[in-house]
C-alpha cells in the first residue's frame, strides 16, 4: 500500500482528488495512441512515459492515479503477439508505474498521501470498437466474470490500493465484476458510464447502483466517462441508493466522433461543478477523457479551499 491511511479511511474524512485522462496527457507528450491497445501499448513500448503522465497529475494535485490498465487484457495483448506470462507482467507494470510516480512525487516534495487505482476496463474496451458505450455484448454474466477474473487476480496481486471497475455500460457487466472482485483482498469502486439518468445500455441508475450496496469490497460507486451535465443527478442517485461514498469523473464535455476518430465540440467541464457533486455525496472527484492536469489542479484547489 502507498500509505498507512487507506483510501476508504480518507473517503470517510472528506473528498479525495482523482487524476484526469491518461490518454490525453500521453498524447500531449507526443505519443500516438491510435491502435487497439490505446495507452496500454506504452506499457510494452515506453513505460517511462506512463510514469511521467501519472507524475504530472500527482504534481497537479491528484491524490489518486488511475493506471494504464483500461485496455490491458490477456486477449488484447495476445492479438499483438504478447504471450500470457508477459501480459501478466505488463498488467502488474501498470500498477508499478503508478506506484513509481507516487514515489517520485513524494521525493519531489509532495507530502500528502497518494493512492493507486488499478484500472479495470469493460469487455468492450478489449474489443476496441466503442461497444463499452453500448454494452449488451451478447455474453452471460458468467461469461463476463470468466473474462474479468484472471486479469483482476493479476492486478490484485500487484498491490494497488483499489481496483477501479470503470466505464461499465450495463448491469450485466456490473454483476459480473461484483462477483469477480469477491475474495481478492483489495477494495474496489464501481463506476458506470451513463447518458442522462440511465446506463449506456438504458437501465435506470437506481437499478444499476443497487447491487453494489451490499458488496463489502466496494468502497465507492458512481459514474465516469460521461458528460459533466449528467454527473450531478447520477451522484445524488448513487449516494441515495447505496449509502456509499460516490466516485465521479466525467469527460470534458466534448463528444467523440467515431468516424473521424476525433473529438468535437467544446469543453463544458468547470471546476466549480465539483462543489455541487461534493454536496450531493461525491468523495472521489476528478476527470476522464480530455480533462488534463490544469483542470485537476483547479479541482484540487476548489475542494481544499472548502
Amino acid at each position: 500500500m502507498s500509505t498507512a491511511v487507506t483510501l476508504a479511511e480518507a473517503l470517510a474524512a472528506g473528498p479525495v482528488v482523482l487524476d484526469g485522462g491518461l490518454s490525453n496527457q500521453l498524447e500531449s507528450a507526443g505519443y500516438d495512441l491510435s491502435d487497439a491497445l490505446w495507452s496500454a501499448r506504452l506499457l510494452a513500448e515506453r513505460p517511462e512515459a506512463i510514469v511521467e503522465a501519472h507524475l504530472a497529475y500527482f504534481e497537479a494535485g491528484a491524490d489518486v492515479a488511475i493506471t494504464a490498465g483500461y485496455q490491458a487484457t490477456f486477449e488484447g495483448f495476445a492479438r499483438r503477439g504478447i504471450d500470457h506470462d508477459r501480459a501478466a507482467r505488463l498488467l502488474a507494470l501498470s500498477v508499478e508505474s503508478a506506484r513509481e510516480a507516487a514515489a517520485r512525487a513524494h521525493a519531489g516534495g509532495v507530502t500528502r498521501p497518494l493512492w493507486v487505482a488499478a484500472s479495470v476496463g469493460p469487455y468492450g474496451a478489449m474489443l476496441a470498437d466503442g461497444s463499452e458505450y453500448r454494452g449488451r455484448y451478447g455474453l452471460t454474466v458468467s461469461e463476463l466474470e470468466t473474462f474479468h477474473r484472471p486479469r483482476l487476480e493479476v492486478l490484485a496481486a500487484a498491490g494497488p490500493d483499489v481496483l477501479a471497475l470503470e466505464t461499465v455500460p450495463d448491469t450485466d457487466e456490473a454483476a459480473a465484476l461484483l462477483r469477480a472482485v469477491r475474495g481478492l483482498g483489495v477494495p474496489a469502486w464501481l463506476s458506470y458510464t451513463v447518458s442522462g439518468d440511465r446506463t449506456r445500455a438504458g437501465q435506470p441508475l437506481e437499478e444499476a447502483f443497487a447491487p453494489a450496496a451490499d458488496v463489502d469490497e466496494v468502497i465507492a460507486v458512481g459514474v465516469n466517462c460521461c458528460a459533466p451535465e449528467d454527473a450531478a443527478g447520477a451522484v445524488a442517485t448513487a449516494a441515495r441508493v447505496t449509502g456509499k461514498p460516490v466516485v465521479v469523473y466525467p469527460n470534458s464535455g466534448e463528444a467523440w466522433d467515431a468516424r473521424a476518430h476525433a473529438w468535437d465540440g467544446r469543453s463544458t467541464f468547470a471546476a466549480a461543478q465539483v462543489t455541487d457533486w461534493r454536496d450531493a455525496g461525491a468523495r472521489l472527484i476528478g476527470g476522464c477523457c480530455r480533462v488534463g492536469p490544469e483542470t485537476i489542479a483547479s479541482i484540487a484547489a476548489t475542494l481544499r479551499a472548502a
